[in-house]
């Protein structure tokens, strides 16, 4: 049989194709769900027990998923030839294992004794979690039922000893790979919740430390299932890590559909977003900025994908897996610590806050806090109390407080407003004490809005986290942040709701300033606090927004910020939350320089704020204005230029830039004595810097007017032209002083903006200025354009000519 499914897989097949001809040939089904699993590992059986020779003494043994029969449609084959040391076992290996490799199956085996496979089990507990799982496929039975049932037994009686290794081995891979349940795009199998968890419960449970697989996790582990099945079946090849690309495709074989319309939860209405409402309209007088939303990581415009379901699904059920695991660990702990104390008699119980105390390295209620009418603050009151001491909750008092504890009165009383913001204010410990809460509703009790968010999908690359985990992230961030503000526990409250509009569709951030400033005003913050908090979530995104798009050396801009924000007070808010915000987005959210742009803005406006006068603009560096034309100084992050004064200047500068692998950040270009000022900010775009004389003596000859390197640029730029989004142009006519706005929205590409400069200058405009902010993929490039307000023709011609550059 091995041999005509030899014949019918073709040697140039790629990958998922030989498999998918292996499959046919052997009779493996495809399919989603449990009846698929069992059908392939049925065929599997059928399959490998005609590779194996009838022989005494040699038994195959499966392990890993098609030992437990959950075969996934492209999982490769973990087998163990078991022998009781019968000669010839090498050749007959070889006579097994080369059908299989040739057949396009991807196989991890071992040839080994009974003793032998103990042996490795007990010094690898990787090893013994595998044999649990171990089944007879073929040859002699006795012998594979020896195996099992030894390797059972052993794991019950040293499992209490292996587990503190196998549980540092899980903490390893957990920080490697992260937490499915927060994840965008999580890996199914080996991050923290997945399907690899599942095997640990497993074993615990083996061991009999406690009742770790309950019904609820069964039912997460069989849906987990499922969707790693649809997500082979999707790409056509073994892969775990379930792509933002892939999740509509998986979610049309799992069956799930979103709704075509989602109402807003608060109002009834449906969302009133449009592919382009959350980049339309003007942020305010005097800085002409944008809201972000769909270029800042908004939920989306008030529409639920097919996809998300699938992701809040896989969120759901990997919540389930971590939390039975969490249990788990901590019973493991409690039989460990029980067999080392060796005293009879219960544990000692030690107060840690009102009506909370420690019992076993768990937090339950004193005996004085249970009663027919519990206070409404106890749940947070806990939850402080287990994010301060970083104890977990235990499992009990979590239920009797979803059972009994009632809701919060509105306005809350002040205890509950103080357990709210220590529990925010907490660090390290916010995060499992929130999701243990959240776990058995009680969030959902203090924050009925709470529902909406958990487990939302965030559809901008730049965020790795889903809308819920972002918002307690950002909390915790902010904490790092609370000396250095007037107000720290608005600081806290305000980096919790920023993003509390996302998803409901528009301007996130100007949808969610009334619901944050409602959400403050229950926890019964005075009006003008519950204000402030609706100020902070409106404008977290403006001194970001405008360090990286607009011209700080601009009074306007300077003069149009403080405006807006009104008080130092605010501004230092502001200030901490953009900080926390982006800490909780991700590492691309961020840079040095990006926090050096802030600060700038930050020091100016406070400037502004306090005397009442706009900082005047630096003087240009006077080695630049002074000695022979061209001047070319470099910096860690700066290149300037000073050239005869010409036309497309900037142009050229930028793309001898992107010549030399260098992304600018900023531009700025002045006239001083009739020579031409350029600087640019700069980062080497793959990480590594350009070679400094060659840069140099490039630009040299770019600015006057080279034609060798002239051709290298434009030749560079037509090659990196590509497919991306569709780009688009906003005008701003009075965000500056002597100035008009173009505002590019495009997909970026090396040599962008030199292209954009180019075609800016042959149309005649002229630019003083231009800001590039990356958004993930995409890029915000905006030009100061001077001269004077162009006319509507005027703007279609420029308009046509930047597209046609993009």
């Amino acid at each position: 049989m091995a041999s005509s499914i030899r014949k019918n897989v073709s040697a140039s097949a790629p990958g998922g194709d030989a498999r998918r001809l292996v499959d046919e040939a052997v009779g493996v089904p495809g399919g989603v769900g449990a009846s698929a699993r069992a059908a392939r590992a049925d065929a599997y059986d059928r399959w490998l027990g005609s590779l194996l020779p009838a022989r005494p003494g040699v038994a195959l043994v499966a392990v890993g998923g098609l030992g437990r029969r959950q075969c996934a449609p492209y999982g490769d084959l973990d087998l163990v030839l078991l022998h009781a040391g019968v000669p010839g076992v090498d050749e007959l290996a070889a006579s097994l294992w080369y059908p299989i490799w040739d057949a396009g199956v991807r196989l991890d085996h071992s040839v080994r004794t009974v003793a032998e496979a103990l042996s490795v089990a007990q010094d690898d507990v990787k090893v013994a979690l595998g044999l649990l799982d171990a089944r007879y496929v073929a040859g002699d039975r006795e012998l594979a039922d020896s195996l099992i049932r030894t390797a059972a037994d052993h794991w019950r009686r040293t499992a209490v000893r292996q587990l503190p290794g196998l549980r540092e081995i899980t903490l390893a891979r957990w920080q490697a790979h992260g937490e499915l349940a927060f994840l965008l795009e999580g890996d199914l199998k080996e991050a923290a919740g997945g399907l690899r968890d599942v095997g640990i419960l497993r074993a615990i449970a083996t061991a009999g430390v406690t009742d770790a697989l309950r019904p609820a996790v069964h039912a997460a582990h069989r849906r987990l299932l499922d969707t790693r099945d649809a997500l082979h079946q999707q790409v056509g090849r073994r892969v775990d890590r379930l792509l933002a690309q892939e999740r509509d495709g998986v979610a049309a074989l799992l069956g799930l559909r979103a709704p075509d319309i989602v109402t807003d939860p608060g109002t009834g209405r449906p969302g009133d977003g449009g592919p382009d409402a959350a980049v339309a309209g003007d942020g305010g007088p005097g800085v002409g900025l944008t809201g972000g939303g769909a270029l800042t990581g908004d939920g989306g415009p008030g529409l639920v994908r097919d996809g998300d379901l699938v992701l809040r699904r896989v969120a759901g059920d990997a919540r389930t897996v971590g939390h039975a695991l969490d249990d788990a660990w901590r019973a493991a702990d409690r039989m460990r610590s029980g067999r080392r104390r060796g005293i009879p008699g219960p544990p000692v119980r030690r107060p840690v806050a009102r009506d909370v105390v420690e019992h076993d390295g768990e937090l339950v209620l004193a005996r004085t806090a249970i009663g027919a009418r519990p206070d409404p603050s106890l749940s947070l009151r806990v939850a402080a109390a287990a994010a301060t001491t970083r104890l977990p909750i235990a499992r009990a008092t979590c239920e009797w407080l979803a059972a009994y504890c009632p809701a919060l009165p509105a306005p809350w009383p002040p205890e509950a407003r103080a357990a709210l913001l220590t529990l925010l204010g907490a660090g390290a410990g916010l995060v499992p004490a929130w999701e243990a809460c959240d776990r058995y509703g009680l969030v959902d009790r203090w924050l009925p809005e709470w529902t909406r968010l958990r487990s939302l999908p965030q559809h901008n690359p730049v965020h790795r986290f889903t809308l819920d985990r972002h918002l307690v992230q950002t909390a915790y961030e902010a904490s790092r942040h609370t000396r250095d503000v007037d107000r720290p526990d608005l600081l806290l409250l305000g980096a919790f709701l920023h993003d509390i509009g996302k998803g409901l569709g528009g301007d996130h951030s100007l949808v969610g300033a009334p619901i944050a400033e409602a959400m403050a005003a229950r926890t019964g913050l005075p009006a003008t606090e519950a204000a402030l908090i609706g100020t902070l979530v409106r404008l977290h995104l403006l001194l970001p927004d405008v360090a990286t798009r607009r011209d700080l050396s601009d009074p306007k801009t300077i003069a149009g910020v403080a405006e807006r924000v009104g008080d130092t007070t605010t501004l230092d808010l502001l200030h901490a939350l953009v900080r926390a915000d982006a800490a909780a987005t991700g590492p691309a959210a961020w840079s040095d320089w990006k926090g050096r742009l802030v600060a700038e803005l930050v020091s100016r406006v406070r400037t502004a704020l306090d005397t009442g006068v706009v900082p005047a603009p630096p003087d240009p560096d006077p080695a630049l204005v002074a000695g022979p034309l061209p001047v070319v100084h470099l910096a860690a992050d700066r290149v300037s230029v000073a050239a005869a004064d010409r036309r497309g200047l900037l142009a050229t500068v930028a793309g001898c830039l992107a010549l030399h692998r260098l992304e600018v950040l900023a531009a700025d270009a002045a006239t001083v004595d009739g020579r031409a000022l350029v600087q640019f900010r700069v980062q080497p775009r793959y990480g590594l810097a350009p070679d400094p004389i060659a840069l140099t003596a490039d630009l040299r000859r770019a600015v006057n007017g080279d034609v060798s390197v002239t051709q290298r640029l434009r030749g560079r730029a037509l090659a990196a032209r590509g497919e991306g989004a569709a780009p688009r142009v906003v005008w701003h006519r009075e965000a500056a002083t002597d100035a008009v706005l173009l505002e590019l929205r495009a997909a970026d590409a090396a040599g962008l903006l030199y292209r954009v400069a180019c075609a800016l200058d042959e149309a005649g405009a002229q630019v003083r200025a231009a800001r590039i902010a990356t958004l993930g993929a995409d890029v915000v490039d905006t030009f100061y354009l001077v001269g004077g307000a162009p006319t509507d023709p005027e703007r279609a011609r420029l308009e046509a000519a930047v597209l046609t550059a993009v």
